[in-house]
């Protein structure tokens, strides 16, 4: 099946078919911006406000606007390129011209997929997507499956978190467009490496949003997000709303060969219809793929609400994943101890932890003092594949007022053992960029906007940190400097330095364990159980009855010792135990003494024991 995009520029052998949605416009005219090719074209009105039209002579590289009734020449809502920036006008793509040589790529299965999150302007110092070709061997040699790309739709400014994103069809210019991003999604598929793309279907940016100029129809005032107005996906004139957000969810599957998207904050989509968008685009996207080809839709979603990846005939949304954040919370609450915001709402012991790994996360009706009322479903016959997650994202580091990693606030050895319960876990893993170093750069909140506005937003991001006592307001980075972009870059050097050359080392014989061991490939409902041994150290049992087993001891700071005898339900009559990895090993900077004395585990501060039966 092929599909094209409904709207925008579509370039032929004989010209470019132009079609916009602009239903309170009485005429609409496209202006062409190129010097040999000047000009203005009316488009001709189609039923349900759209207007459209063939200019001939128009190709690739040429460039355009719309105009309606006379006003101001505005950029496509659909532009695939915006080579002068987002109040630029847009230029001709031909999605068909790139070379690709994935013919024989199909997608990984869910089972298999470890994410790598990382921001295409910070992960290489030249902040490209050609740049980041070059990394692809050290991600592939490191273990993971699945690169995942911050939003890249364009912004105003050279450099963003891509949050502000308001030309949706149109890769970054600051990364190397269309035509960048197609290379790296054709490199990555070359070495077996999925896709994966954020993408921001809750809000637009706030400078260079002109969808408000072809219809009011695509926000509405009837329902209220922290961004101001919703976009308009249940509401009189949806229809068409909608139609351009799954139409952009189709064009990244078709005219990128992405294998999946991560939605942010579908939370924050409200949409009162009998079908909930979010259901909708994932199931359009399926049906519009040829058979055997796999492409999965991850949601952000805070509710802990299992209707998110409940299939669609069971009156769910039918993505295929959910970010489970109560695991990040409870670890990092069980090595640092902070309870601010949200962090209040967990206890960090090893029985919270055992807890939110066995149900998928923690809250599952429960009174949350944050949320202020009751959240969470218990999450039924959901398995674990289902449920993404880490600890640490670009949230969780970059919302921080100094951007600071996990690595930056605890020991290496609390780190190293973190890391090893999260690969161990049969969930769906993901690294944030650099973590499996233990980075030594921040990760801050950065922004490119014009000064007003750019006074406004550092205003805003002091005033959010005000009220912390260990440090000023006037310490947090201003996100308007370039200093605060520039400080975000990894160092890709560290990797062959102490103490980063340990933990890459870790990381890299875990996820090589991950995949090899057959224990470890067990990641259905039935093959774990996670339990308590004390306050602060737990047990991870992995493997299917009858099956191999892996047994993995994980101290987040507890100390004492561990008879493995007394835990018949977890040992499960295995009694002549060998170490297959300690998190501790020399190897990995760790303290390198044993910890597994005859049928004994001893702890002196954080470490994670992988246990398996002697042969």
């Amino acid at each position: 099946m092929r599909w094209e995009l409904s709207i925008g520029a579509l370039p032929d052998a004989a010209g470019t078919r132009f079609r916009v949605w602009a239903p309170d416009a009485h005429v609409v005219e496209v202006l062409l911006h190129t010097p040999a090719r000047q000009g203005v074209f009316m488009l001709t009105p189609e039923p349900d406000g759209y207007f459209a039209g063939h200019i001939a002579g128009i190709g690739p590289g040429d460039r355009y606007s719309y105009r309606l009734d006379g006003g101001d020449p505005r950029p496509d809502p659909a532009s695939r390129s915006q080579p002068e920036g987002v109040h630029g006008p847009s230029e001709v793509i031909d999605p068909g011209a790139f070379v690709w040589s994935d013919e024989l790529w199909r997608g990984l299965p869910l089972e298999d997929l470890v994410f790598y999150e990382l921001h295409v302007g910070t992960a290489t110092a030249e902040g490209s997507f050609d740049a980041l070709i070059a990394k692809l061997d050290q991600l592939k040699d490191l273990g993971v499956s699945a690169i995942e790309l911050m939003p890249v739709a364009d912004w105003p400014g050279s450099h963003n978190w891509g949050y502000d994103g308001v030309n949706l069809f149109a890769p970054a210019r600051a990364y190397g467009g269309a035509e960048g991003m197609r290379r790296l999604v054709d490199a990555a598929h070359a070495l077996g490496l999925a896709v994966f793309l954020d993408v921001v279907y809750n809000h637009l940016g706030p400078d260079g949003n002109y969808l408000w100029v072809f219809s009011r129809d695509y926000f509405t005032s009837r329902h209220k997000t922290p961004w101001g107005d919703a976009l308009n996906f249940d509401g009189p004139g949806s229809r068409p709303v909608r139609d351009f957000f799954i139409g952009n969810a189709l064009h990244w599957a078709h005219e990128y060969h992405l294998d999946g998207l991560r939605l942010d904050a579908t939370d924050m989509i409200v949409d009162d219809s009998p079908t909930h968008i979010i259901c909708e685009l994932a199931a359009t996207i399926r049906a519009s793929l040829p058979q055997g080809r796999t492409f999965e839709v991850i949601a952000e979603n805070a509710s802990n609400d299992p209707a998110v990846v409940r299939p669609a005939a069971l009156g769910g949304w039918g993505c295929d994943g959910v970010w489970a954040d109560d695991f990040h919370h409870q670890v990092r609450v069980a090595l640092t101890g902070e309870r601010d915001g949200y962090y209040r709402d967990f206890g960090g012991s090893a029985l919270d932890l055992a807890r939110t790994i066995n149900q998928g996360w923690f809250y599952i009706g429960q009174e949350s003092a944050h949320w202020r009322g009751r959240r969470g479903q218990p999450a039924g016959a959901i398995a674990p594949p289902h449920f993404v997650y880490c600890i640490q994202n670009h949230d969780q580091v970059g919302n921080r007022a100094l951007g600071e990693r996990l690595n930056h606030d605890v020991e290496l050895d609390a780190f190293r053992a973190a890391s090893a319960l999260l690969l161990l876990c049969p969930h769906t893993p993901l690294i944030w960029m650099g973590q499996e170093w233990a980075a030594s750069t921040p990760f801050l909140f950065f922004t490119d906007h014009h000064p007003e506005l750019g006074r406004l937003v550092t205003e805003g991001r002091r005033k959010e940190f005000a009220g912390f006592s260990t440090f000023s307001a006037e310490d947090v980075p201003d996100p308007q400097a370039e200093a605060s972009f520039v400080r975000s870059k990894l160092r890709w050097e560290e990797r062959d330095l102490a103490p980063h050359r340990g933990v890459l080392q870790l990381y890299t014989d875990l996820l090589a364990l991950r995949r090899a061991h057959p224990a470890l490939r067990e990641r259905g409902i039935g093959t774990f159980t996670a339990a308590p041994v004390g306050e602060r150290i737990l047990m991870l049992r992995r493997g299917s009855p009858g099956g191999e087993q892996i047994l993995a001891a994980v101290s987040l700071g507890g100390s004492g010792l561990i008879e493995l005898a007394h835990f018949p339900d977890l040992v499960r009559g295995i009694v002549d135990w060998e170490v297959r990895l300690d998190s501790e090993d020399a190897r990995y900077g760790g303290r390198g003494a044993g910890a597994l004395t005859g049928g004994a585990l001893s702890f002196d501060g954080p470490r994670a024991v992988v246990l398996r039966q002697r042969s």
